[in-house]
C-alpha cells in the first residue's frame, strides 16, 4: 500500500582560511545526553536484546557512536519534502523512507533531535510514535516480516536545532546571514530529518526544498526541477547514488548560481554567496582543474554531478564534503578544494563502516594535499612528511596524541593525528611498496568498494595483497603504534 503523496503542505504566509580545523564534534554532547537518557542497552547488547523482542536496536554498535543509527532494517532510499521560512527558522518536513527488514520488526528506531512529530504511518498505516532522546520509535499496525520492504511516513516540525561542541564547533540545521545550511558531521543530520543516522547505512535521497520566492535552495545531486507558486520556490534535487546521511546537506540563500560542464562533459552547479562572488570568482575553474588532476589520479570520478557552495558563514571554521556539493564557509584556497573533492572519492563513494576509521577519510585527503603540491612545483611528499615528523609545517601541532586509526574517544574523532599522522602512514606505505603499487592500490580500493563501506582491515588486506609484502609493521607503527616513533 502507499503513502500519501509526499509533497509539502500548502504553504502558509508567515508574518511580514584556514584549510580545515580540528574540532570537538558538537554530537558529543547530543550523543552523551542520550546514552544517559534512553531506556535499553547499546551496541551489541542493545542489538541482541532487539533481536529477542523483535523490536529493532537503538544503535548499530558503532564503538565511539553506540546510539548512533538503528539495527534490524536497511534504508534503500529517502524522499524528503521540507518546507522553511528564513524569517521565522521554521522548518516543516515530510520523510518518506524505504526500507528493508533484516528481521521480524514489530517496532523499529529513527534517529531524531527535536522537531515535532505530527503524524507517522507505516506502510500507509497508522503507526504509533514515542520518543527517548535522540531516538524516535515506531510501531506499526502489524509487524513487518524478515525480508519485508516497507515504507514509514514521517510528518514533523519545528525549528531545527544548531549542535554546539565544546570548542564552539557547530553543527545540524545553522542559521546563515540570508538563510541557513544543513552539515551533519558526525550527527548533526538527525537534526534536520528522522533517519538511520549512521555511515554504514547510504542510500538514495530525492530531497525538495521549498522557499520563498528569491530563495535558492541547493542540495545534493541533480537539480530536477524547479517550481515557483504562491511566492514561494520548490527545488527537487535527486540523489542516485548512494549517500550516508552526514554527507547530506541542504544550503538556503540568496545564491548566485553558476551551471557549467567540467572539461570531460560532467554537469557543474556553483551556488555563491553575494558576499563572497569577488573572492570566489574562479571557483568553477578550481573545481574543474581539481577534479581533472584528481581523476587523473585516483580514478573515475564516482558521481553523476559536481559542484559547490560557497557560503558566507563567519567563525564557522570549517568545510565539508558534502556529496557531489562541497560546502565551503568562505572562498576557499586551492588546497581546500582539493581537500574537499578528494573526500568525494575517499569518504563519499567509499565510506568507513565506523567513525573510529574516520583515518580513511582525513588521511587520505590530507595526502591528496601533498601529492597536488608535489604534482604543481611545490613540496615533494618526502617533503611535507619530514616537516610534519620535525613539527615545522603549520599543521603538524598534535599528531602523536593517538594513533590515527584508534581515536580514544569522539571529540577525538577529527584531532590532528587523523588527518596529518594519517596521510604519514600512507607515505610510509607508498615509500614501502612502490609509486606503481601504491597508486595501483588506491584504485582498487576505490574500485572494489565504490559506493559502499570499507573499513581499516580491509585496507591493510588489500595492501598485502597487492604489494605481496607483510606490511604488518608498518601499520603497527603509523596507524596504531602509540607516541612519536623513530624517524624512517
Amino acid at each position: 500500500m502507499d503513502d500519501e503523496p509526499l509533497a509539502p503542505e500548502p504553504h502558509r504566509v508567515a508574518p511580514r582560511p584556514v584549510r580545515r580545523i580540528s574540532r570537538v564534534l558538537p554530537g558529543v554532547l547530543l550523543l552523551a545526553l542520550c546514552v544517559a537518557g534512553c531506556t535499553g542497552g547499546s551496541g551489541a547488547q542493545g542489538a541482541a536484546g532487539a533481536s529477542r523482542t523483535g523490536a529493532g536496536a537503538p544503535g548499530v554498535g558503532d564503538a565511539l557512536f553506540p546510539r548512533l543509527g538503528n539495527g534490524g532494517y536497511d534504508v534503500r532510499s529517502y524522499r524528503l519534502a521540507l518546507d522553511y521560512t528564513p524569517g521565522t527558522r521554521h522548518l516543516r518536513g515530510t520523510a518518506r523512507i524505504t526500507a528493508r527488514a533484516d528481521r521480524a520488526l514489530r517496532s523499529f528506531h529513527l534517529d531524531l533531535a527535536g522537531l515535532a512529530v505530527r503524524k507517522a504511518t507505516v506502510n500507509g498505516r497508522p503507526a504509533r510514535a514515542t520518543r527517548s532522546g535522540t531516538e524516535l520509535i515506531l510501531t506499526p499496525a502489524s509487524a513487518l516480516p524478515e525480508g519485508r520492504t516497507f515504507t514509514a511516513t514521517v510528518v514533523y516540525d519545528g525549528k531545527p536545532k544548531t549542535l554546539t561542541g565544546e570548542d564552539t564547533g557547530k553543527e545540524g540545521w545553522i542559521r546563515t546571514d540570508d538563510g541557513a545550511v544543513a552539515l551533519g558531521e558526525p550527527t548533526g543530520s538527525m537534526t534536520w530529518f528522522p533517519g538511520n543516522h549512521h555511515p554504514s547505512d547510504k542510500a538514495a535521497y530525492d530531497i525538495a526544498v521549498t522557499v520563498p520566492e528569491g530563495y535558492t535552495a541547493v542540495s545534493n545531486g541533480e537539480l530536477k526541477g524547479r517550481q515557483t507558486r504562491d511566492r514561494h520556490t520548490t527545488f527537487r534535487w535527486h540523489m542516485g547514488e548512494p549517500m550516508a546521511s552526514y554527507l547530506a546537506t541542504v544550503a538556503i540563500g540568496r545564491f548566485g548560481v553558476r551551471t557549467t560542464t567540467t572539461g570531460k562533459g560532467l554537469p557543474v552547479y556553483v551556488a555563491v554567496d553575494p558576499t563572497e562572488a569577488e573572492r570566489a570568482k574562479n571557483i568553477t575553474a578550481q573545481v574543474d582543474d581539481v577534479i581533472t588532476w584528481e581523476t587523473r589520479t585516483f580514478g573515475p570520478y564516482p558521481f553523476s554531478s559536481t559542484g559547490a557552495v560557497v557560503d558566507h558563514l563567519p567563525g564557522l571554521g570549517y568545510a565539508l564534503e558534502t556529496q557531489t556539493k562541497p560546502y565551503f564557509d568562505a572562498a576557499p584556497d586551492t588546497t581546500l578544494v582539493v581537500h574537499e573533492f578528494a573526500h568525494q572519492w575517499f569518504g563519499d563513494s567509499v565510506t568507513p563502516r565506523v567513525w573510529k576509521d574516520m583515518w580513511l577519510n582525513e588521511g587520505f585527503a590530507t595526502y591528496a594535499e601533498w601529492l597536488w603540491e608535489e604534482d604543481h612545483d611545490g613540496r615533494t611528499a618526502q617533503q611535507t612528511f619530514d616537516d610534519f615528523y620535525d613539527g615545522t609545517d603549520d599543521e603538524s601541532e598534535g599528531i602523536w596524541d593517538f594513533p590515527p586509526a584508534d581515536p580514544p574517544t569522539v571529540a577525538s574523532v577529527s584531532d590532528p593525528p587523523v588527518y596529518g599522522r594519517g596521510a604519514m602512514a600512507l607515505h610510509q606505505l607508498r615509500r614501502a611498496v612502490g609509486d606503481k603499487t601504491f597508486f595501483s592500490i588506491l584504485r582498487t580500493w576505490l574500485k572494489d568498494h565504490r559506493h559502499g563501506n570499507a573499513d581499516t582491515k580491509q585496507f591493510i588486506e588489500l595492501c598485502e595483497r597487492e604489494s605481496g609484502k607483510d606490511l604488518t609493521r608498518l601499520f603497527d607503527v603509523w596507524l596504531y603504534g602509540e607516541g612519536k616513533p623513530k624517524k624512517p
